[in-house]
């Protein structure tokens, strides 16, 4: 499966610098534009498919509703 996503990026020195727009926390850095791409992949697929320690059993759900 693909998405789409926008991909902001700026130059730092040698560097190309980056995170996508949608997905806060996905931020990665590349010595080319294509370098940075295929990090960001890898920054994506780390953020979104790591596995996380469950919960305690005594852990409690509730809706939350928040400004944005």
């Amino acid at each position: 499966m693909r998405g789409r996503f926008t991909l902001e990026y700026w130059r730092d020195g040698d560097w190309f610098v980056g995170r996508l727009v949608e997905i806060p926390g996905v931020f990665s850095q590349g010595a080319t534009l294509e370098e940075l791409q295929e990090n960001i992949q890898d920054a994506y697929e780390l953020v979104v498919t790591q596995e996380r320690a469950p919960a305690p059993p005594t852990a409690e759900r509730q809706p939350l509703e928040l400004e944005v």
